[in-house]
């Protein structure tokens, strides 16, 4: 009894050296307790004196154990995967990493022997343990170990052992044989890839392993790997998740399925592809929930904002956002329709796939097998009295004429286009088909846009080599020593090491002025265009990127990556 005391005033004196709890606040959070016989801990907590994750850190300083913040903790999958879920949520315990061969165990309770001894038990390794809150080991457990394939874990059993059996594949990914191993490894991969902020998921068959790669801002990075003999049980188990077919191994397929990750409800894109080694996965990871997303998020401020801002306030005229796949488009279009937005206006979209939903906007799915595509869709969409229209991409001289005309008619229209600048629109729609005088009346405004990383908060100042300054153009305004920042090289827990978090647009905003007009009606190049554009006050990509480089946001070495 003396030794407890003795311990929680050693606790509570750490507190009161690390200012986080002040003698006052001591004193009444103790004559709190005395009322509600609550534990101390639970008493400052709830007086919101501190959280549980800065009572839990100063506890494992206590201990002499380290402290695991699983917000940012980079937890390793086929660690998780070795205890079950059960055992996880009795001892309030998940194992979260490797060091060596000695298994990292987050545990809420480290004094636990009984616990410490079970898990070392059932997974076969030496345990080290560290500590974090029981709320973050909760929640890591919903998210790890929730399994919501639906149907398709009935008869993956049974595919699994053609090429690799359970035994083998068991010992490959480190689960127990009983518990379906393939099954369970799959799930894993798409909860740590979705909360870990990935767009996509790539299985990549080589030679002797299967590498798993997850794109995250943009950049693919190598997780792990499995022996190739796992790829038979790898694919069965994909394509039936998605609806595929699983005897067809020589053509590509594509499919796609649903699941629920958290609070989110996630769609899943998938394409199946043959390679000389077998065949390669990419699953796209779409977040299909309800967001709000802002211009000013996204890397749309000052200048270039007030510019868009002009155009897109115009009652009618079309507006193209510009770039590659993959740049942001359709993210920067939702972004405006959330500023549009009101009851006062009828706004519909036609989008393949429809990536967000956005509350009070009719949104409608495109469907070829059905025969509705982007132009039918476009056509039924003008006999509904719309005051505003997105149409997700401009794909075919149908679509691009319905979409030009509809501006003219009276309609604000919102589009995207494939080219690699803002003034290589035009040139782009006359090579479709469209008249040069209807794109010159019919467009306001076109957007050119880039995707960058953003650094992240563990970011270091450096003064750049002034020869490379005045080879890549970099503006200098003054002669005084320039100081930007760069990633750490060896990144932090946030970032996962990459020194990057987060993505920023790199923008340019052409507006149509009679002078661009008329280049239009004449077939001017896209050069001459972009010579004129930036005459008239357009920043272009290239300038946006440097701008977000003099303030901190991205390093100049993302800026030429993703610029031409």
């Amino acid at each position: 009894m003396a030794q407890a005391k003795k311990k929680a005033k050693s606790v509570t004196q750490l507190l009161i050296e690390d200012g986080v709890v002040t003698q006052e606040q001591l004193l009444e959070a103790l004559e709190q307790k005395s009322k509600t016989g609550k534990s101390l801990a639970r008493t400052l907590i709830e007086m919101e004196v501190v959280s549980e994750s800065k009572l839990t850190e100063v506890l494992a300083q206590h201990l002499g154990l380290e402290f695991a913040d699983l917000n940012t903790y980079r937890v390793d999958l086929t660690a998780v995967a070795l205890l079950d879920e059960k055992m996880a949520s009795h001892h309030v315990a998940i194992p979260v990493s490797f060091e060596d061969d000695v298994l990292i165990v987050a545990m809420a309770d480290p004094t636990n022997i009984f616990a410490l001894d079970d898990i070392r038990m059932t997974t076969g390794h030496q345990i080290k343990p560290v500590v974090a809150t029981k709320g973050d080991i909760e929640e890591a457990i919903r998210s790890y170990y929730r399994d919501t394939g639906g149907g398709a874990v009935e008869g993956v059993d049974d595919m699994e052992g053609e090429e690799l059996d359970d035994t083998e594949l068991a010992q490959a990914i480190g689960v127990a044989v009983d518990d379906a191993p393939m099954v369970r490894f799959v799930n894993f991969v798409i909860n740590e890839a979705v909360t870990g902020g990935a767009s996509d998921i790539h299985f990549d068959p080589q030679e002797k392993e299967i590498l798993i790669r997850y794109r995250v801002d943009g950049v693919l990075h190598d997780i792990k790997s499995l022996p190739i003999r796992a790829l038979g049980a790898l694919t069965s188990r994909v394509k039936i998740m998605s609806d595929l077919n699983i005897a067809e191994k020589r053509i590509p397929q594509d499919g796609h399925y649903e699941k629920s990750v958290g609070v989110k409800q996630i769609d899943f894109r998938v394409a199946v592809l043959p390679t000389v080694f077998g065949e390669k996965i990419v699953m796209r990871i779409l977040d299909k929930s309800s967001i709000m997303l802002r211009l000013n998020d996204l890397g749309y401020d000052g200048y270039t904002l007030e510019r868009y801002e002009a155009a897109f306030r115009r009652p009618n005229g079309a507006i193209l956002v510009t770039g590659p796949t993959g740049s942001g488009k359709s993210t920067t279009l939702y972004a405006t329709l959330n500023v549009l937005n009101d009851e006062t206006k009828n706004i519909t979209t036609v989008e393949d796939p429809v990536e967000y939903r956005l509350p009070g906007i009719n949104q409608i799915q495109v469907n070829p097998k059905a025969g509705l595509t982007f132009s039918s869709a476009l056509r039924s969409i003008l006999r509904t009295s719309p005051d505003i229209i997105m149409v997700g991409e401009i794909r075919d001289f149908e679509t691009a004429q319905i979409a030009v005309e509809s501006a003219l008619t009276g309609h604000l229209v919102f589009s995207t286009l494939h080219t690699n600048d803002a003034p290589g629109a035009i040139s782009r729609l006359t090579e479709m088909g469209i008249e040069p005088f209807l794109t010159a009346s019919g467009i306001v405004c076109v957007l050119g846009q880039r995707l960058g990383r953003r650094l992240c908060t563990c970011r270091q100042p450096y003064t750049p080599e002034e020869e490379m300054l005045q080879r890549i153009g970099f503006p200098r305004e003054d002669d005084e020593a320039l100081v930007i920042y760069r990633p750490n090289p060896n990144g932090c827990a946030r970032c996962g090491g990459t020194g990057y978090k987060g993505r920023i647009a790199l923008t340019e905003v052409m507006l149509m002025t009679p002078e661009i007009e008329g280049l239009t009606i004449s077939e001017a190049s896209a050069s001459e265009i972009m010579k004129v554009a930036i005459e008239q006050g357009m920043r272009t990509m290239r300038m946006d990127g440097w701008d977000k480089v003099m303030t901190g946001v991205t390093s100049i070495e993302e800026v030429l990556r993703v610029v031409i």
